[in-house]
C-alpha cells in the first residue's frame, strides 16, 4: 500500500544472511525455553522470559543508539516490575 515492496530476488545477500540468522536464533531461544521449562516451574521461568523484552530496549538505547520514548521507558520499567513480582 505504501509502495516499498520489493521482489525477493532483489533482496541482498547479506538481508538473506541476517533472516537466517535471525531464524536460528529465534529457533534456538525455544528450544531453551522449552529445556527451562522443564527443568523448572513455570512460575519461575515465564517472569525471565518476559524480561527479554526489557533487554531488547536497553540494548537497542546503549548498542544502537534508539532515543526511546516514554511510553517505552514506563512500559519496561512495568513489564521489568511485574517479572520480578511474578518471580517473588
Amino acid at each position: 500500500m505504501r509502495g516499498e515492496w520489493q521482489k525477493p530476488e532483489n533482496t541482498s545477500g547479506r538481508t538473506v544472511l541476517f533472516l537466517v540468522l535471525s531464524g536460528v536464533a529465534t529457533g534456538l531461544s525455544w528450544l531453551c525455553y522449552f529445556r527451562a521449562l522443564q527443568l523448572g516451574p513455570v512460575s519461575k521461568v515465564a517472569p525471565i522470559d518476559k524480561l527479554s523484552v526489557v533487554i531488547v530496549v536497553l540494548l537497542a538505547i546503549f548498542f544502537l543508539g534508539e532515543s526511546p520514548t516514554i511510553r517505552t521507558l514506563f512500559g519496561s520499567v512495568l513489564i521489568a516490575v511485574g517479572a520480578i513480582v511474578l518471580a517473588l
